[in-house]
């Protein structure tokens, strides 16, 4: 890794049938991958059926699992794509969340949200309190798109570019600079609870 570049994990974080998620997420990506200081890995739930914590892994999952909390601590920064369901945000990411600890810790966290009147801003305020908790740092500015379905046209492109491209560079800006002084202070010294 340069000086410069920094890894971020997006975790789509819904794994619903007939989901508007990878609509959202494919938007981001293509959005993101412009900048020069992001490496991007992304983390699709759909694609990691984990177990319920506090059940036993099968072999299959134990692998899906391992390989994911690796990916997890690889990253600088992660980004959380979400939706909002009935006020909050889904299952399948907080399972996933919760299955992990060290891997969250002092690295900061971006939200894109999606939902209908509140735009997935109450999932994200919720998945805020979750985050402290696991001691990472969650960025002030998020992406939010209030009646996602209506926002984005049939190329998957949002119908009006110009409001959710600014915002999603003002949090991008806000990850980068939170991941580059983390970096740099995990790096001198490690993070321990």
């Amino acid at each position: 890794m340069s000086e410069t570049t920094y890894r971020v994990a997006v975790i789509v974080g819904s794994n619903r049938q007939g989901r508007f998620a990878p609509t959202v997420a494919d938007w981001f990506l293509r959005t993101a991958k412009g900048r020069d200081d992001l490496d991007l890995d992304v983390v699709d739930l759909a694609d990691h059926p984990l177990p319920n914590l506090g059940d036993t892994p099968t072999a299959e999952q134990a692998e899906l699992l391992a390989a994911l909390s690796l990916r997890l601590a690889a990253a600088d920064a992660f980004v959380v794509i979400t939706p909002e369901y009935n006020h909050s945000f889904p299952a399948a990411l907080k399972n996933a969340i919760d299955w992990h600890h060290a891997e969250w810790q002092a690295k900061p966290v971006g939200f894109v949200s999606y939902g209908g009147l509140g735009g997935g801003l109450r999932a994200v305020e919720q998945l805020r309190l979750v985050f402290a908790e696991l001691h990472a740092v969650t960025v002030r500015d998020t992406v939010s798109f209030h009646g996602a379905w209506a926002v984005f046209g049939d190329d998957g492109e949002p119908v009006d570019p110009t409001v959710p491209n600014g915002a999603a560079k003002g949090m991008l800006d806000q990850l980068t600079w939170w991941a580059r002084a983390l970096h740099d202070a995990r790096t001198a010294r490690p993070y321990g609870v």
